[in-house]
């Protein structure tokens, strides 16, 4: 059961492997916070959905799978967008904004529901859900750190760097999301492989 959760965390971490979910990861990571708040959404949804869907997997017709699975994550997804606005803080609703309802066609969570949890029994298809999501909100959260640490100075609104210290502005802008991505992606590489750099092709 450790592995199926280790999968979605490491070997099959959703965007530093299979690079998906891209549009709100690079949309929403201007903030620590931000991060951790689309992550834990993500994974509620991918949990609840996941658990569904294995529930239900032997009576949904073959050829309605995806429309059913599309029903299934859409109801997730608005017990979830009501859940925040009703409690999450103000300025965390404003800023995932529409990020939130388009969870519903977010790849992460179709693909496990096509790929895992449509063939795998309900625990499996929980603790599946639990990795992929840990892994997803892992990467939001070091991205969003990195972006608001250099590009104000700061962890969860609070000042971090002092005030002498260069801002680098366009890390809370829209390149900065992708360098931020680019490096994670390669140091993330590097460590899987065991710090070994490989040469394709190798030699004969």
């Amino acid at each position: 059961m450790i592995k199926i959760v280790k999968n979605g965390i490491i070997n099959e971490n959703p965007t530093f492997v299979q690079v998906i979910g891209m549009c709100p990861l690079l949309a929403v990571t201007t903030s620590a916070i931000n991060g951790l708040g689309m992550g834990a959404a993500t994974t509620a949804v991918l949990m609840c959905s996941n658990v569904a869907i294995s529930l239900l997997r032997r009576v949904i017709p073959e050829k309605a799978r995806i429309p059913a699975y599309i029903v299934i994550i859409a109801s997730f997804v608005t017990m979830v967008d009501l859940l925040m606005q009703a409690f999450a803080p103000p300025a965390l609703n404003k800023a995932l904004g529409i990020f939130i309802p388009l969870i519903v066609v977010n790849c992460i969570i179709l693909a496990r529901a096509e790929s895992f949890a449509g063939k795998n029994r309900v625990l499996p298809s929980l603790l599946d859900g639990l990795g992929m999501g840990l892994g997803f909100t892992g990467a939001l959260f070091i991205i969003g750190s990195i972006r608001e640490l250099l590009g104000a100075g700061a962890l969860f609104d609070r000042a971090v760097l002092p005030e002498a210290f260069p801002r680098t502005i366009i890390m809370i802008l829209p390149p900065g999301a992708f360098f931020t991505l680019a490096f994670l992606m390669a140091g993330f590489k590097y460590l899987r492989s065991g710090g070994k750099s490989k040469q394709e092709g190798g030699e004969t």
